[in-house]
């Protein structure tokens, strides 16, 4: 009894410091951010509301393509696929990812980001790099010149004070519906 009571009292206080300070202070601090914590919505061409910092599926050519998603591009659902780079189901998917990229962009690089899925599986950034692969794709496409889809890329690109540079897909493409086509 002497060590239980003291166990118990212990567990309680550290419960309410992890669970509801914790959880109340997170809020606070969500309240801080425009978008209130409740992330960043924009409306596209359709009228229709996407959530920007939620990755998008885009299949069809006249857009850019987003990074695979290991969760099907479900948010309710987010996380990695769990298969190493010696999975020979992950090796045979990566694959597949590569011979279409390859379909749709023949003699374009072949970022790495394009082709694997992030650890959320909800990853709404490409890099630089796998844009500029797809501009030719998409001038073709649309019938626009590359300078003019390679200057709205290059108006996209986010430089983070840390991290590497990359580009929201889903603004990138709701951009791309403005110039027509």
């Amino acid at each position: 009894m002497k060590h239980i009571i003291p166990a118990i009292r212990l567990t309680l206080i550290l419960m309410v410091l992890c669970v509801v300070v914790y959880s109340l202070l997170l809020s606070g601090f969500a309240q801080l951010t425009p978008e209130k914590g409740k992330g960043e919505k924009i409306s596209g061409r359709n009228g229709k509301s996407y959530y920007a910092n939620i990755g998008q599926r885009f299949d069809s050519v006249i857009y850019f393509s987003s990074r695979p998603s290991a969760v099907a591009y479900n948010a309710a659902g987010s996380g990695g696929s769990n298969k190493g780079p010696n999975n020979p189901d992950y090796l045979k998917e990566v694959q597949q990812r590569v011979e279409d990229f390859k379909q749709k962009n023949p003699g374009a690089a072949i970022p790495a980001d394009i082709v694997t899925a992030s650890g959320s599986g909800l990853d709404p950034d490409i890099s630089v790099a796998a844009a500029n692969a797809q501009v030719v794709r998409i001038a073709t496409a649309r019938k626009l010149s590359q300078q003019t889809v390679q200057e709205l890329v290059n108006k996209h690109i986010d430089r983070p004070v840390l991290g590497p540079q990359k580009i929201n897909v889903l603004k990138l493409n709701i951009d791309l519906d403005q110039l027509g086509h």
